[in-house]
C-alpha cells in the first residue's frame, strides 16, 4: 500500500505544478457556467413551467457545481501511459514488483484529485464574491449534515471516476492506438454525467437508463444530494450506488489486467 501512496503521491506533486494552467481553467469554467446558466434561464422562460421537473434556480446550482466538478469525469486517460503502451516503454513498469491494476489506479486517481486542489476550492471562492451580485439565487444544502453527505459523494465519485479511468487505460493493451477512445470518451461521458443537460431533463422514457449507468455516480448523484433533490435519509443508498459500480469497475479492472500481462505484445521499436 505505502508504495501506492507514494505513487499517488508523486503524480500529485508533478500535476500541482501547473498553477497557471489552473487560473486559466477557473476563468474558463466560471465563463462556460454563466454561458450555460443563459442558456437555461432562455430555455425556461420559453418553456411551460409544467414541463420543467425540476426548478431553474436548481437546474442552475447544477450547472454551477459541474463546472466545478467537471474534471472529475472519466474522458480523458493518463497521457504518459498512453505514450508508454504506444512505444513499448511500458514493459519497465511491468518489471517492478507492483500490481499493474493498483499502480494505474493511483495514477488514475492522482489525475483527478490534482484539479480539485487547484481548481475546485479557488473556483468556490470566486463564486462566492460572484454570486453576490448574481442576478438569480443559486440552491444551498439544507442543512450541515446535507453539505457533508455531499462531500462524502463527491469521495464515491473520485472513486468511481478512477476505476472507470482506470479500466479504459487497460483497454489500450489491445490497442496500437488510444486516439479512437480519446475521442469517442468524452462524447459518452460528459453527456451521461449530466454535465451539457441535467439528467432530470431528459425525457422521461430514458430515465430508467439514466438511473442505473454508472457515470451518473460522478455528477448527478453530488449535485442532487446538495440541492435536495435527494433527501437526507435517501442518500445512503445513492452513497452505496456509487460505491457499488466503483467495486464493479475495480473487480473488472483487476481482471481484465491479468488478461493485459498475459497477453500483452510491446509494440514499440
Amino acid at each position: 500500500m505505502k508504495s501506492y501512496i507514494a505513487i499517488l503521491r508523486a503524480r500529485l506533486l508533478t500535476l500541482l505544478q501547473y498553477r497557471k494552467a489552473a487560473f486559466a481553467g477557473i476563468c474558463t469554467q466560471m465563463f462556460w457556467a454563466l454561458i450555460f446558466n443563459m442558456i437555461f434561464i432562455a430555455f425556461y422562460r420559453g418553456a411551460h413551467t409544467s414541463a420543467s421537473t425540476i426548478p431553474l434556480h436548481v437546474t442552475l446550482t447544477f450547472n454551477w457545481i459541474n463546472q466545478a466538478f467537471w474534471l472529475l469525469i472519466p474522458w480523458n486517460i493518463d497521457k504518459e501511459i498512453e505514450r508508454q503502451i504506444k512505444v513499448g516503454s511500458i514493459a519497465y513498469e511491468l518489471i517492478r514488483p507492483l500490481n499493474l491494476y493498483w499502480f494505474l489506479f493511483s495514477r488514475a486517481a492522482a489525475v483527478r484529485i490534482a484539479p480539485l486542489i487547484l481548481r475546485t476550492i479557488p473556483y468556490f471562492l470566486l463564486s462566492a464574491l460572484f454570486l453576490t451580485v448574481y442576478p438569480v439565487e443559486l440552491a444551498h444544502p439544507q442543512s450541515l449534515a446535507t453539505l457533508c453527505t455531499f462531500v462524502a459523494s463527491i469521495g464515491c465519485s473520485l472513486i468511481l471516476s478512477s476505476a472507470i479511468t482506470t479500466l479504459i487505460c487497460l483497454s489500450l493493451f489491445w490497442t496500437l492506438s488510444g486516439e479512437g477512445i480519446v475521442r469517442i470518451l468524452p462524447n459518452i461521458t460528459i453527456l451521461l454525467s449530466g454535465l451539457i443537460v441535467p439528467l432530470p431533463l431528459f425525457p422521461s422514457w430514458l430515465q430508467p437508463f439514466l438511473e442505473v449507468q454508472p457515470i451518473r455516480g460522478i455528477l448527478d448523484i453530488p449535485c442532487r444530494i446538495y440541492t435536495g433533490l435527494i433527501p437526507l435519509e435517501q442518500s445512503g443508498y445513492y452513497l452505496a450506488f456509487q460505491l457499488a459500480w466503483a467495486a464493479i469497475a475495480i473487480v473488472l479492472g483487476s481482471y481484465v489486467s491479468k488478461r493485459a500481462i498475459g497477453k500483452l505484445q510491446i509494440q514499440g521499436g
